[in-house]
């Protein structure tokens, strides 16, 4: 049950923005083992004049980069799992923008299952009303 924000630099770009949410949400799937009737992805676009990095934008560096936040409810992966994610997302991207500047984040948000949830239930009603 994530929700996933993408920010990508650059003009908008919906061919762009589809490939993004499929590559991360297969991602999202096999890596993570989330499902994917209930991955939600958002995806922003930010011009390369006004994305910084080193005090510099990425237009003078002529570079693109991504920030993507995944919020998932805590102690439903292993370290290494969400280690594997960061190093496969960050290479996907890399491939979909060949020109991507290595100062592109990952970030793994563990949310309380009793402060995150969807559809009006939380993570933790869902666990009990399983009897897991």
């Amino acid at each position: 049950m994530p929700h996933i924000v993408i920010h990508l630099s650059g003009e908008p770009d919906a061919a762009l923005a589809r490939e993004a949410v499929a590559t991360v949400g297969e991602l999202t799937q096999r890596v993570l083992g989330k499902k994917p009737e209930v991955i939600a992805t958002t995806v922003q676009f930010i011009p390369a004049a006004l994305w910084f990095i080193g005090g510099r934008s990425l237009a003078e560096q002529q570079r693109s980069a991504f920030h993507l936040d995944i919020s998932i409810t805590d102690e439903t992966n292993t370290k290494a799992e969400k280690a594997r994610y960061l190093a496969e997302v960050h290479a996907a991207f890399a491939r979909l923008r060949p020109d991507l500047h290595e100062v592109s984040y990952v970030h793994v948000i563990d949310a309380r299952a009793a402060a995150y949830g969807y559809g009006g239930r939380t993570q933790e009603y869902r666990h009990q009303a399983a009897g897991v």
